[in-house]
């Protein structure tokens, strides 16, 4: 699998990324929220040790306990979308398992004591569930997992129940948000047992017209279903926002380039940049690559952008703190110097 952040195969589609999260909890063991801090790094180390010295992922994997790490490397995790906000909120007891190249991520002691997941580049959730499968029986032949017979994977939340899996695709939606039909979206998915979320998962707000769809339904249907429901209601998502990016390019053609072309304009020469913006424009040029407005960005560089340019990201790139205004001028600085 590639990491979508900086695969060299994009597209130019409009997804960018498909993520396979499995939920799985260790048998007769408190959920980690009952755990102590002491407990809770004694199960860490358990899997770890566990895993790592499986002969198939002791040489590609490291462990990463967030107890041992200063705050903005743990939010800057957070921002490459490798570990969760209740990750974060566990900090003393919790840690992750990560490969090479970012494509998978063992999160532990997070709301359940192994979360799973596998982010690949684009529409491909089936990369995603394979790669992740292995990694699951690897850990299964090692962890007596909690398991019913008639329930399935018994987690800490009643919704993960069943197959434990959480499929989603990471999308960009800039003309269904234009053209206001994204409540409507959202209430038809709710329908069918389909969620959408903001770009950084649950409670997150869709900055940069950048969506999470995801199943909510784990129970009483199974792995391969939930994928090709997802697969099914993502593609008729995908129609839509083109239809709309015709209906917009049809009848409001200049104001749409001029709307694409001032964000590049703003991107390329703004001196302070603050991060709700720069998302914004980021989303205007992305889509104007995207529809072939720009031929002459490469939209590698612009997903790269959506994550080195939040707060954490930056202030690791540049290795030092930064005040509201530093960030926004640096923000600026950096846009500039890797737009292109």
């Amino acid at each position: 699998m590639e990491n979508w952040i900086n695969s060299k195969n994009k597209d130019n589609g409009i997804v960018l990324s498909s993520r396979i999260r499995l939920a799985r909890n260790i048998s007769k063991v408190p959920f980690p929220d009952k755990l102590s801090n002491e407990q809770g790094r004694k199960t860490v180390e358990n899997i770890e040790n566990k895993f790592l010295n499986d002969e198939n992922a002791n040489k590609k994997y490291k462990c990463i306990c967030l107890w041992k790490n200063d705050k903005n490397s743990n939010i800057e995790y957070l921002e490459r979308h490798l570990i969760s906000k209740k990750l974060l909120e566990n900090k003393n007891k919790s840690a992750f398992i990560i490969n090479e190249n970012e494509t998978v991520s063992i999160m532990l002691n997070e709301e359940d004591h192994i979360r799973l997941q596998a982010i690949s580049n684009g529409f491909d959730l089936m990369n995603s569930y394979t790669e992740l499968g292995k990694i699951d029986d690897i850990l299964e032949k090692k962890i007596d997992y909690a398991f019913d017979e008639k329930l399935g994977y018994l987690t800490a939340c009643p919704t993960n129940l069943g197959t434990g899996m959480r499929a989603s695709v990471m999308v960009h939606l800039p003309a269904l948000s234009m053209s206001n039909e994204m409540g409507r979206v959202l209430n038809a998915l709710m329908q069918i047992g389909i969620t959408i979320r903001g770009m950084f998962g649950e409670g997150s707000k869709a900055l940069g017209d950048m969506y999470q769809i995801s199943n909510q339904i784990t129970l009483g249907i199974s792995e391969i279903d939930i994928i090709s429901n997802l697969n099914a209601v993502v593609n008729q998502i995908l129609n839509q926002e083109k239809l709309s990016r015709e209906q917009v390019m049809k009848k409001y053609k200049y104001e749409l380039e001029d709307k694409i072309y001032r964000s590049l304009g703003i991107l390329e020469n703004a001196v302070i940049l603050d991060k709700d913006e720069c998302l914004r424009l980021i989303s205007s040029v992305r889509m104007g690559v995207e529809m072939g407005v720009i031929n002459n960005i490469n939209i590698r560089n612009l997903d790269a952008l959506l994550i080195n340019t939040q707060t954490a990201s930056l202030k690791k790139i540049y290795n030092k703190n930064l005040s509201s205004k530093e960030e926004d001028i640096i923000r600026a600085d950096y846009v500039k110097n890797n737009l292109r």
